[in-house]
């Protein structure tokens, strides 16, 4: 099963080409229940402590899970722990990429754990979308997204390939410290990248 979650934050519309399917579950965290009307998607359960959105409508059409203000995990955090819990295997993350750095880093953060869970994950703002990728190879198709990145995730990150694009890599190391593999294109219709070892986030933008 596949889990939206709509977070806060500032969301390109015009830009977002995920959506949500009949059979698809629709999670609102927080201020993400505006993001979601603002893409006229509908939500199957809002969450939060609404310290964002103020106090939601009593006669909502969906089912509304309150938690503390004082908490360990961020509202985003939570709603993907919900989602797992209601059998999501596949997690696309709407929004969450602008405002508060601490909130970026945290929900890219989440790409990870997903990954180490055995559950793929996407997040997207319709400026960027990011996903991550450990010790494997994935095709990234070319699309509206300019650009794409490597970013490493580990200390280093050992065997990268990146063929399909303007400037390739072979057997190249990555280093945490001292991130090269940016900016770069996808020059056919699709970018093969591989990683032998280590994880990286794999960043496709545009700009505005």
């Amino acid at each position: 099963m596949r889990a939206f979650i709509y977070t806060g934050g500032t969301v390109r519309a015009d830009f977002i080409t995920e959506h949500p399917k009949a059979e698809d579950l629709c999670i609102a965290a927080d201020a993400g229940l505006r993001t979601a009307e603002r893409l006229g998607e509908r939500v199957d359960i809002l969450l939060g402590d609404f310290d964002s959105l103020g106090e939601p409508p009593h006669d909502a059409p969906y089912e509304i899970l309150r938690v503390p203000a004082e908490k360990d995990l961020t509202d985003t955090q939570l709603a993907v722990e919900l989602a797992l819990d209601r059998g999501a295997e596949d997690v696309i993350i709407i929004g969450g990429l602008t405002g508060r750095l601490d909130h970026t880093l945290s929900t890219l953060a989440i790409l990870e754990d997903l990954h180490a869970r055995g559950v793929y994950g996407t997040i997207t703002d319709g400026q960027s979308r990011a996903r991550f990728l450990r010790s494997s190879s994935i095709l990234v198709a070319r699309s509206a997204y300019r650009y794409i990145a490597l970013v490493a995730a580990d200390e280093t990150v050992k065997g990268v390939d990146i063929d399909g694009c303007k400037y390739p890599l072979k057997g190249a190391t990555l280093h945490r410290r001292r991130q090269f593999a940016v900016s770069n294109e996808i020059t056919g219709n699709v970018a093969f990248i591989s990683v032998k070892k280590g994880g990286v986030y794999i960043i496709e933008s545009r700009d505005l």
